[in-house]
């Protein structure tokens, strides 16, 4: 990372603007915003430079920013494990081939890096669900509750993370080359709002229309009735930090809201309380959820991608990521049946009869059977200890890019119309960290019986801009079951330089900020309307500010 040095401030003499009797905004000098860095400007404070904190973030503002290890790792000593531990979020991983082992036999991708492209971007809008670099969409299929609706039950016969691609002889759950990703064009909005601004400027809006056909589905049996939407993964930036927010700051959050009058979703917030929804338990103690779109993880560690996503077993999950629909299917279909039968050294050879081979099939790929004891084959786990907590060093250790371009007038009044227009209220600017010395970590962080260290960030002021708590946008096929997480805007003007997209919201159905903007305007019902509809009414001048600001944090 770039190491950060105190910097004398310039002297700007001769840079006064002229008066001018036209009504056209005058470009601002261009003055490095290096010469800033670090110091109170405008409406900015000096710690504001510095998102994720002086533990937190890395001054590089470049291409593989997002990459860059947090000052933390290198204060604690743990540079070397950081590094090595990107090299597991990184590679592809093959069947056998150590130390990088254990793919399949089922998985969404080869390698993480194909869906968090750039560690800090997610992956960018696709017309095809091909399971390679760049897309970062899994499928989300579901009965829905009423024609059309977003609401509904998952359905059982798939992985939370779609699984589309499989070891020899197995055929994937879902056959990526039968996904249809259709893009729509927003005719008229539902809410009423013209689709151009008043001083003319148009703006488009587009979202994805799935289709799966059952024929899709290699499971048994096959789903049918379903729905289908699409969603894409997350940044890994910052992640540590927002590990390290205290839990009872969480819940006040949400108690601040909810007097205030937000809807809050009451599967997690209801009479003045979280519900078990709200919290993960994780060594006998409850952890406020803040992670995922659905908010399912309240701990970074508490993911599993490397297991459910790969299909790599670990130490402390000898478990297969698999349905019960998928393994009965292999167990049934001939042609796996016959690739087993001519590989005597096949884990799931058995016997070699076919009803030996078929009975291997069903149990070693259920989800209920522990790899490393059953009567078929005992697996041995195939990602180590030592290497796992290489991969949580690293994951706790990335850090998030400095904010650009804070000592412009621009940017300065994208900041006080993102306050005055409410966007506050979701998009919270600030936080501060605990001691963050009770970090969860799962058994392959131990050793002998000592959790191994792991980079803290305690008492920082950091900004992701969000407030970690649900709210509805109502938009046309919108996310699965209506409530998505707010997303932090940190680090998110640097997706251009760092993976060559700019997409955003939770489909990548926002090609840059204002389509983004503006889908929370899309319905009335909106959480976000009357706020969007306010920026609706600004000037361009004043629309390009807030862009701006939102591209500078």
């Amino acid at each position: 990372m770039t190491t950060r040095h105190p910097l004398i401030p310039c002297a700007l003499a001769g840079l006064l603007l002229l008066a001018s009797c036209s009504d056209e905004p005058k470009p601002e000098p261009n003055v490095p915003d290096a010469n800033f860095v670090g110091q109170a400007v405008g409406n900015f404070t000096a710690d504001e430079w510095y998102p994720g904190g002086e533990l937190g973030t890395t001054d590089n503002v470049l291409n593989g920013s997002y990459a860059d290890e947090t000052p933390a790792v290198e204060k604690m000593g743990l540079i070397e494990l950081f590094n090595l531990g990107e090299a597991f979020d990184e590679r592809k991983y093959t069947i056998n081939t150590p130390p990088f082992k254990g793919w399949g036999p089922a998985a969404s991708r080869k390698t993480c890096f194909d869906c968090h492209i750039q560690y800090g971007g997610h992956g960018l809008r696709q017309t095809k669900f091909r399971p390679e670099y760049g897309n970062g969409y899994i499928i989300q299929v579901y009965y829905p509750d009423a024609p059309g609706s977003n609401n509904g039950k998952a359905i059982e016969h798939i992985t939370k993370f779609t699984q589309v691609m499989a070891a020899h002889p197995f055929l994937p759950p879902v056959d990526p080359d039968q996904i249809r990703i259709e893009w729509k064009t927003v005719t008229a909005m539902e809410s009423g709002l013209p689709m151009q601004f008043e001083d003319g400027e148009r703006y488009e809006l587009i979202y994805p229309e799935v289709t799966v056909p059952q024929s899709a589905f290699n499971t048994s049996p096959r789903p049918s009735g379903y729905a289908v939407r699409l969603l894409v993964s997350l940044s890994f930036s910052g992640l540590g930090l927002i590990d390290a927010i205290p839990d009872e700051a969480l819940i006040e959050q949400y108690r601040r809201e909810a007097q205030h009058g937000a809807k809050l979703n009451p599967a997690i917030w209801k009479n003045g309380a979280l519900t078990d929804e709200g919290y993960s338990v994780l060594n006998g103690r409850k952890r406020v959820r803040r992670f995922n779109y659905d908010l399912t993880e309240a701990a970074l560690l508490e993911d599993a991608g490397i297991w459910d996503e790969l299909g790599v077993s670990r130490s402390d999950l000898p478990w297969m990521c698999s349905t019960n629909e998928w393994a009965k299917a292999m167990s049934e279909n001939k042609s796996v049946i016959a690739g087993i039968k001519a590989n005597p050294a096949s884990p799931y050879y058995a016997d070699g009869t076919d009803a030996g081979i078929a009975r291997a099939i069903r149990v070693l790929l259920s989800p209920e059977t522990n790899q490393f004891k059953n009567d078929i084959h005992n697996f041995e786990p195939e990602l180590e200890d030592d290497n796992y907590y290489a991969f949580a060093v690293w994951h706790r250790g990335l850090s998030i890019p400095r904010a650009r371009n804070l000592n412009t007038k621009q940017v300065q009044r994208g900041k006080e119309l993102f306050m005055q227009l409410g966007c506050a209220n979701c998009h919270r600017p600030q936080w501060k960290t605990g001691s963050d010395d009770n970090i969860y970590a799962p058994d392959p962080v131990y050793k002998n019986g000592q959790k191994r260290t792991l980079p803290r960030y305690p008492n920082q002021t950091i900004y992701p801009y969000t407030d970690f708590i649900q709210h509805r946008m109502c938009m046309a096929n919108d996310i699965f079951n209506s409530w998505c997480r707010t997303a932090p805007l940190w680090g998110r003007g640097l997706m251009r330089v760092n993976t060559g997209g700019e997409d955003r919201l939770h489909d990548c159905r926002a090609r840059n900020t204002i389509e983004a903007i503006m889908w929370h305007a899309y319905s009335k019902q909106s959480d976000a309307y009357k706020t969007v509809e306010k920026f609706y009414h600004l000037k361009k001048e004043d629309r390009d500010a807030v862009v701006a600001f939102v591209n500078a944090i």
